[in-house]
C-alpha cells in the first residue's frame, strides 16, 4: 500500500476494534512515558502525522509502525486465532 493511502475496503468490527484499542495502548504507553508525539515519532522515525494516526486507530497505517510504537512503549502483543488452541 502507497504511503498515506488510507484503507477503503470492509474490515470486521473485532478486527476493527483491534486496531482502536492497540492505538490506544500506544498512546497509553507514549503518555505514560511522558512523551509527546513528536518524540515517539523520532524515535520510531516516523512523521508525527504517523504517531496520529496510529494513536486514532486507523487502519491504514502500516503493522510495522503500529508494533514498533508498541514495542517502544513496552506493551506486549499477542495473537489469537478463533479455534486454535494457543498451546499447540
Amino acid at each position: 500500500m502507497a504511503q498515506g493511502k488510507r484503507i477503503s475496503v470492509d474490515i470486521h468490527d473485532d478486527a476493527l476494534r483491534a486496531i482502536k484499542d492497540m492505538g490506544a495502548a500506544a498512546r497509553q504507553g507514549r503518555i505514560a512515558a511522558g512523551e509527546g508525539q513528536a518524540a515517539a515519532a523520532a524515535r520510531l522515525g516516523v512523521h508525527v502525522q504517523t504517531i496520529a494516526r496510529i494513536e486514532s486507530g486507523e487502519p491504514g497505517v502500516a503493522i510495522g509502525h503500529v508494533l514498533g510504537m508498541l514495542a517502544l512503549y513496552e506493551i506486549p502483543v499477542s495473537l489469537h486465532r478463533p479455534g486454535i488452541d494457543p498451546l499447540r
